[in-house]
C-alpha cells in the first residue's frame, strides 16, 4: 500500500517535540536507537524485556502491553526511524540528534495517525494521548542519558 504524502494526511496527523541535552550525540544515539525505549510508566528502563531480530524488535511492558516496531531508517548518530507494526500500518516515529553548543537537541516527530484505518474521532484521541506522552518520555530521555554521563 503507497504511503500518502504530506499533503495527503489531515493538518492534525503529526505531532513535533524537541528537548535540548546536554550530553554527546553518541550518547543520546544509544538511548534513540534502542526500539521501544520510549514505551514505560515515565522513566526509562534500565533492562526492557526486548527482542530483536534484524529490522524488527516486539517489546513486553508488564503494565502497556506487547509492541511491534521496525527501523525504517538509520542514519548513525543523526536520525532514526520506526515504525509502529499494527496489522498492516502503525504510525512513524522519527528521531533527530541535533549537534548545539553543550550538547544536542532531540526532535522527534510521529505521523500517520490519519492513515490508521479509523474514525477521526478515535486517532484524534490516540493522538492526544501520544501528544502527552511525547513530553514526559523526552524528559525521560534526558534525564536518562545525562545521568548516565554521571560517575557513579
Amino acid at each position: 500500500m503507497p504511503q500518502p504524502t504530506p499533503n495527503d494526511l489531515d493538518p492534525l496527523d503529526r505531532i513535533d517535540r524537541s528537548i535540548d541535552i546536554d550530553a554527546p550525540a553518541e550518547r543520546v544515539w544509544e538511548l534513540v536507537s534502542r526500539p521501544g525505549w520510549w514505551i514505560n510508566d515515565g522513566e526509562v528502563e534500565a533492562e526492557p524485556d526486548l527482542t530483536v531480530t534484524g529490522d524488527d524488535a516486539l517489546l513486553r511492558h508488564a503494565t502497556h502491553g506487547e509492541f511491534r516496531l521496525r527501523v525504517v531508517e538509520s542514519r548513525p548518530t543523526s536520525y532514526l526511524s520506526y515504525r509502529w507494526v499494527d496489522g498492516d500500518d502503525g504510525t512513524l516515529v522519527e528521531f533527530w540528534i541535533e549537534l548545539r553548543d553543550g550538547g544536542v537537541t532531540l526532535r522527534v516527530a510521529e505521523s500517520g495517525f490519519s492513515t490508521l484505518g479509523k474514525p477521526r474521532a478515535e486517532w484524534l484521541g490516540q493522538r492526544g494521548s501520544h501528544v502527552e506522552g511525547w513530553a514526559t518520555e523526552l524528559g525521560a530521555s534526558r534525564t536518562w542519558v545525562e545521568r548516565a554521563g554521571v560517575p557513579q
